[in-house]
């Protein structure tokens, strides 16, 4: 499975989005479900999924799709198609 198909899942799971709502462009405004506790289940599922221990203020300051995947790619996890 590749990073992308990884995020999905991760973002279908936590944010418990149906068929074809999530997408690489999606923003937490967009989400009612993603609320702070959803902030911390992305924070640990980034950690078991990438292995990438988020700190606080980076999880925090997560406000998109695109964000979170700047952020790992900064790191050196790919998500290129």
């Amino acid at each position: 499975m590749d990073n992308r198909t990884r995020l999905k899942a991760l973002f279908d799971d936590i944010l418990l989005l149906n068929d074809g709502e999530f997408r690489f462009d999606l923003r937490r405004e967009e989400v009612d479900t993603w609320d702070s506790l959803a902030v911390v289940a992305i924070a640990t599922g980034v950690e078991e999924t990438f292995g990438y221990h988020m700190s606080e203020e980076e999880a925090v300051g997560i406000r998109s799709v695109p964000n979170l995947i700047g952020l790992l790619e900064a790191r050196g996890i790919s998500f290129a198609e």
